[in-house]
């Protein structure tokens, strides 16, 4: 199987053929795309037996005001064997990794009922995919066919715009369309934009080729990855919206003798969505007593907020209209749906404009007053919001850019401070997080709980431990390449809990294996002796893998490509294999080397 350069697609069918090698400039109804080889990642992946790394821009004078949705460099699949296989990497933290055939699966956005809401959530590109055949991943991509030779397409970075790669029909066969996706940005007189580089290449593991990848995203995009190993504890898997401040105080006064560097409250503390300074009656102290009493505990102080997020009832919503992204109408964009929240319309959540200065103000403030009372972790969930289709007070600015400028805005006030994120565009934070979700939220169950209503198309990304395995594998080579990896909480306790004890143990198994961050969610009067001697295996497990990380020796998923989804982690701390039907586990405490 080889990829061919075919031409230059624009959404309207507009097209540049440069016929031979992508070299040179061409003009589309005076529309320019520039595209020449690139020497700046030109022993990315050596030893590969073959890679090729492109850059590209366009310049728009005569399209000026107009807006552009997407460019893409169309590579047709030739000399196949066999079905062709994707690798589907997902848009944000939550959204699901696989492996897909096409011809045969299809992309989610199709299934019967999918909503706009929910795509927006978890593809760069919300709309539904024209092509009944498309199957699409998000920033990079492995394909292979019978023959068994990966061939890895990926964009170098994504702060300035998404990545997403389409396998498409084409007039001849599959085609891969590699698309910058700019999701409407108004082209300005005198612009140029310059893409994310496309990387292509092969002749090596799948593995391989992923870590080399990795390792050359997370230097252009300087990746945050000194951060040191995180063991620590959060309120969200046993107390969700109910935690109070007694029962935080009642586990802070029990992790005395537990191994935690961080304890973050989460979710459940706040007046409202928005409101992230002010408590609700649950919570008698200022957030600034809060920190003081888990620091004189002796742990790093965190806390959880989704910065850019506002319910309709928030003070913020209320005081400041002006700072919302709207829809066409004029009415606020509702980029989020949490029935729990309330916020006046049933859990509609408004999205803030991360374009407008005094917003990117208010970020930056919110997050420098919050280090300032003593919280040097901050929790940034639902950080997908700003990339929703709307009305936004910089129109220029790609949905990626909106994302990046809120997280930007953020490290600015918070300096030093750890920013772990959630829900997380993955593409969009490289370099500005310490520390990233990598999977859905884990449960205390293994599959998707039965009180769940599951989200057409969009199962993968639902709440279950068995999911976050998925992620957890499919995304280990990650960790220390572009951030710490936190593949979520572990499951601890022996009451309150769907779990089995082997399901447990497969899940802590699992953290430790990966090398990621380590947090228990647990009531810890509910763990028992053999909860906490798993606890104690799991972060010496993890300790290994993240030494060997350090070391360039990242954890990995041998075999990523042999099935719909990863059944194996390797690191230098084990192999862990693992029945996802089950949640049974077989571990080899060995450096596989």
């Amino acid at each position: 199987m080889r990829l061919i350069f075919d031409r230059i697609e624009l959404p309207d069918g507009r097209r540049a053929s440069f016929g031979g090698s992508p070299a040179g400039e061409h003009a589309v109804d005076r529309f320019v795309i520039g595209i020449a080889p690139s020497i700046s990642a030109a022993h990315a992946l050596a030893p590969a037996a073959e890679s090729h790394c492109w850059s590209w821009s366009i310049a728009a004078d005569a399209m000026a005001g107009q807006r552009l949705r997407s460019v893409a460099i169309v590579l047709r699949v030739v000399d196949g064997r066999g079905p062709l296989r994707m690798f589907r990497h997902g848009y944000q933290s939550w959204s699901p990794c696989d492996v897909a055939v096409f011809g045969h699966d299809h992309d989610p956005s199709l299934a019967e009922g999918s909503l706009e809401l929910v795509r927006g959530v978890h593809q760069a590109d919300q709309r539904v995919v024209t092509d009944s055949d498309e199957i699409r991943s998000e920033w990079f991509t492995v394909l292979v066919d019978d023959r068994g030779e990966p061939i890895l397409v990926a964009f170098d970075g994504g702060e300035r715009h998404d990545g997403t790669l389409r396998l498409r029909n084409g007039a001849t066969g599959p085609e891969l369309w590699c698309e910058a996706f700019l999701g409407d940005a108004l082209l300005t007189p005198g612009q140029e934009r310059h893409l994310h580089d496309l990387m292509i290449a092969s002749g090596l593991p799948v593995e391989e080729l992923l870590a080399g990848w990795a390792a050359h995203a997370g230097r252009v995009g300087g990746a945050r990855v000194d951060a040191p190993y995180q063991v620590g504890w959060c309120s969200w898997y046993h107390y969700f919206h109910d935690v109070t401040e007694a029962a935080l105080d009642h586990n802070l006064a029990l992790a005395d003798a537990w191994p935690f560097d961080v304890f973050q409250l989460d979710d459940g503390y706040q007046a409202a969505i928005g409101d992230w300074l002010i408590t609700n009656p649950k919570f008698p102290s200022e957030v600034g007593a809060i920190a003081d009493r888990i620091a004189a505990a002796g742990r790093t102080p965190g806390i959880w907020i989704a910065p850019f997020l506002a319910a309709p009832d928030s003070r913020l919503a209320r005081e400041h209209p002006e700072w919302l992204a709207t829809f066409p109408d004029g009415s606020p964009l509702i980029t989020m749906f949490n029935p729990p929240w309330g916020g006046g319309m049933g859990g509609f959540m408004y999205g803030l404009d991360t374009t407008h200065p005094e917003v990117v103000t208010h970020l930056e403030t919110l997050a420098r007053t919050l280090v300032d009372v003593g919280f040097d972790y901050l929790k940034l969930d639902f950080t997908f919001s700003p990339s929703f289709d709307g009305v936004w007070h910089d129109a220029a600015r790609t949905p990626a850019e909106r994302v990046r400028a809120g997280f930007d805005a953020i490290r600015r006030g918070a300096g030093d401070a750890f920013l772990l994120g959630c829900g997380s565009p993955q593409s969009a934070v490289v370099g500005v997080v310490d520390g990233n979700r990598i999977g859905p939220d884990v449960a205390p169950s293994w599959p998707i709980e039965a009180t769940t209503e599951p989200l057409a198309g969009y199962r993968g990304s639902q709440p279950s431990t068995r999911n976050a395995w998925f992620s957890t594998a499919a995304r280990a080579f990650m960790h220390r390449r572009l951030w710490l990896n936190d593949p979520d909480c572990l499951m601890l306790r022996s009451a309150e809990t769907e779990l089995s004890t082997e399901q447990m143990r497969t899940w802590a198994l699992a953290v430790g294996v990966s090398g990621g961050m380590a947090l228990v969610s647990d009531d810890l009067a509910l763990v028992d002796a053999d909860g906490r001697a798993l606890l104690d295996e799991a972060v010496a497990l993890g300790r290994v893998a993240d030494a060997a990380a350090r070391a360039e020796r990242a954890p990995r998923s041998p075999g990523l490509l042999e099935g719909p989804s990863p059944s194996v982690i390797a690191s230098a701390a084990g192999v862990l294999e693992v029945d996802a039907g089950q949640g049974a586990s077989r571990f080899r405490g060995s450096d596989p080397g």
